[in-house]
């Protein structure tokens, strides 16, 4: 399959189409099934620290200086603070960790 570019293209296009298509095709109608609703409503979510989670322990020099950035921003998010400074409080974090520690 390597060996043909325009060809893993092609199947790659049409899985991607399908995966768009069919759900229009297929629900007319608004879903009232509070269970769909709900799992549909996390997918993004879930979706989201799939992708973030292992970066925070990976990109950093140390892991140890992810993980407690991510404990200390996880703090400040439970406080209310704002995404900016949830951010910046978790590269401060890194910073001081990695350039100190």
């Amino acid at each position: 399959m390597a060996d043909h570019p325009y060809l893993c293209i092609a199947v790659m296009s049409i899985v991607t189409f399908l995966i768009r298509v069919l759900p229009l095709t297929l629900l007319r109608q608004p879903i009232t099934n509070r269970f769909i609703r709900s799992f549909l409503y996390y997918v993004p979510y879930a979706t989201l620290a799939v992708m973030t989670f292992p970066a925070i322990l990976e990109v950093t020099q140390s892991p140890l200086a992810g993980l407690a950035a991510l404990l200390i921003g996880t703090i400040a998010a439970w406080l209310r603070a704002g995404l900016f400074p949830v951010a910046i409080i978790c590269t401060l974090c890194v910073f001081i960790l990695e350039f100190w520690v």
